[in-house]
């Protein structure tokens, strides 16, 4: 039973996943672009430094577990 309730929250999260990668082409703002981010370019490299969007996707998902946790409490 534990099993199930599992496989089928794992689905809902790879679903809701697919729907935010389709829906992040219509956001007035790009994750990876957003100011905070750190692009340096060089001659023949360039380093990124994605800061402000790993803070952005820790809120998220520091938010969805929290709520997880709460809802499996009940």
């Amino acid at each position: 039973m534990n099993l199930g309730r599992t496989l089928i929250l794992v689905g809902l999260l790879v679903v809701a996943a697919g729907v935010l990668v389709i829906l992040t082409n219509r956001l007035p703002f790009r994750l990876g672009q957003l100011p905070g981010d750190i692009v340096i370019r060089g001659k023949n490299s360039t380093i990124y430094l994605p800061l402000a969007t790993c803070l952005v996707l820790s809120v998220i998902f520091s938010f969805v577990l929290w709520f997880f946790s709460r809802v499996g409490r009940r």
